[in-house]
């Protein structure tokens, strides 16, 4: 098993920056990929980034791509996830999630991920 926890969401304005953190603990080593979700109110959870541990790829959906940046620090297992020149559509609820299995679909689909974290609220106001 894998715990996920997250942190460093909050309130910011518009154009402001963010860094979400989330801590992976338990059988860390089996763990293929990780990626950030979110789900903005009303909404679907949608897919933002994510890195493949095995080939070092990263993805990034296009709404997010130039202005969120996704990375890890090997050492502490951990994954950060740096929101820059935030939007007001941007406001969600964040999740980690990891995949513990070789990835049963894309890296941007929600069904490769095995474990997920309880989420963390980014609010962006005008």
């Amino acid at each position: 098993q894998v715990q996920l926890v997250e942190s460093g969401g909050g309130l910011v304005q518009a154009g402001g920056s963010l860094r979400l953190s989330c801590e992976a603990s338990g059988r860390t080593f089996r763990l293929y990929a990780m990626g950030w979700f979110r789900r903005a109110p009303g909404k679907e959870r949608d897919f933002v980034a994510a890195f493949s541990w095995s080939s070092g790829r990263t993805d990034y959906t296009d709404s997010v791509s130039g202005r969120f940046t996704i990375s890890r620090d090997n050492t502490k297992n951990i994954i950060y996830l740096q929101m820059n020149s935030l939007k007001l559509e941007d406001t969600a609820v964040y999740y980690c999630a990891a995949a513990g299995t070789p990835l049963r679909a894309a890296m941007t689909s929600a069904r490769s991920y095995d474990y997920w974290g309880q989420g963390t609220q980014v609010t962006v106001s005008s």
